[in-house]
């Protein structure tokens, strides 16, 4: 059902193709220049006529503040996607009310990247998701450059950044990157969100943007799943100095977090060694706030759960979900009095050895805490609340966690028991 309202107008997911200035111009026709603020033309495919005609409407919009062009590029060829992306990133550019662009799920790369560079210095822009973009490092130093001149652009006019939200996972960025986005998060200090899970990043790229990050002080959420925080192998030495830099580096950083809610390295290799630098920076007591903390998969070991237990008595009095996925040589007595903990917080302890019977959850899912934007606008509800664990995340992923309980001890550990999936419709993800 397409939303006509003139404040939000929707053709969102209807999967339309819109090849021509015929083809759109009866849904820009909904779009009042004066009053429309949020524009969504996800889930269709806009070719180059099309994409003109979108760039010549926004233009002339006096209160645009979000554009949702998600996915806008399913089946088109590749030399289709620089000529569309220059009407429709070059007009937002000029938009002195946008406060969010999402142009997640369409493959740009080296070749499409370039137009997105004028957006990118819109210093309006609070909202950037740029997730599954196909960037790899080349693009990635683009698009990191590109928000590094945004912040010195802010510099140089005597105001403070007012990007807040930072989306770019599954892109491939890797460490020929890492030292452009470092600088790039580093410039932007009132950061408070960041997502770069599965972007190939190792020791050394992890290392460099943490530094980066450590800079940010009002930083609530970072996903960093899926990258490398160390790299030795199986038998190496723990306490190995050039093993530890990554997990030194966030151990480090996390003393300028203290607003921090939300912290997955969940699949980053943490091991015992991290684990263990890890707690002890927790014990400084920084992280009051932190209600999240995702270590699935993180080869942990058998020997740090008692004093994860104690730190989360004593050191993180607002954690209520705690995850600890795919993590063998878990101590029976030490998780029992672990969940008893969480859960008289009202939170959950979340586990499960068997992979068959498992699947993690997008971490892009609206379902984590706080709204953030809505903090940011200062809208938010109230403190976290415990939410259903039926997940829609912003890729069309639906899960359906069926939980199981069983005692240990005495107390209740829950598990993850099915999950059901429907696929990203972009047949990239597929």
């Amino acid at each position: 059902m397409v939303a006509t309202a003139s404040r939000v107008v929707s053709v969102a997911g209807l999967n339309l193709t819109l090849d021509t200035r015929a083809d759109i111009e009866p849904h820009l026709a909904n779009i009042d220049v004066n009053v429309t603020e949020e524009l969504h033309f996800n889930g269709n495919t806009i070719g180059i006529e099309a994409a003109r005609a979108l760039g010549e409407r926004i233009q002339d919009m006096k209160a645009l503040k979000v554009a949702n062009l998600s996915d806008i590029f399913t089946r088109r060829d590749i030399d289709e996607i620089p000529p569309a992306l220059e009407s429709i990133c070059g007009a937002l550019a000029k938009i002195a009310t946008l406060e969010e662009v999402n142009l997640s799920d369409n493959a740009f790369g080296v070749r499409s990247v370039q137009p997105l560079v004028p957006l990118l210095h819109n210093r309006s822009i609070r909202v950037l998701k740029l997730n599954n973009n196909g960037l790899g490092p080349e693009a990635g130093k683009i698009v990191a450059n590109a928000l590094l001149e945004s912040a010195n652009l802010s510099r140089a006019a005597g105001e403070q950044s007012n990007l807040r939200i930072v989306i770019c996972g599954k892109n491939r960025l890797e460490d020929g990157s890492a030292a452009a986005w470092a600088e790039a998060f580093a410039a932007h200090g009132n950061l408070t969100k960041v997502w770069l899970e599965q972007n190939g990043i190792r020791q050394k790229g992890f290392t460099t943007i943490i530094r980066g990050l450590a800079k940010c002080t009002h930083l609530r959420y970072l996903n960093l799943r899926d990258n490398v925080g160390w790299e030795a192998d199986e038998e190496s030495d723990d306490t190995d100095v050039d093993a530890k830099h990554g997990w030194h580096a966030l151990a480090e950083a996390l003393s300028h977090w203290k607003e921090l809610r939300h912290l997955n390295v969940s699949d980053c290799f943490v091991r015992p060694m991290g684990l263990q630098l890890l707690l002890d920076a927790f014990n400084h007591g920084y992280q009051s706030k932190l209600h999240t903390l995702l270590l699935d998969n993180d080869e942990l070991g058998e020997t740090g759960y008692a004093k994860l237990s104690s730190v989360v008595t004593e050191s993180l009095p607002s954690l209520t979900r705690l995850s600890l996925l795919w993590n063998d040589c878990l101590d029976d007595d030490e998780i029992a009095g672990l969940a008893e903990k969480i859960e008289g917080r009202g939170g959950q302890l979340i586990l499960e050895d068997d992979d068959e019977l498992a699947e993690n959850w997008d971490d892009n899912a609206d379902y984590i805490g706080e709204d953030i934007e809505a903090e940011i606008s200062g809208t938010a509800a109230g403190p976290l609340r415990q939410k259903p664990m039926t997940i829609w995340s912003e890729r069309w992923l639906h899960c359906t966690f069926l939980m199981s309980n069983r005692f240990i001890g005495g107390s209740r550990i829950s598990t993850v028991l099915v999950c059901e999936r429907n696929f990203p419709m972009n047949s990239r993800d597929a």
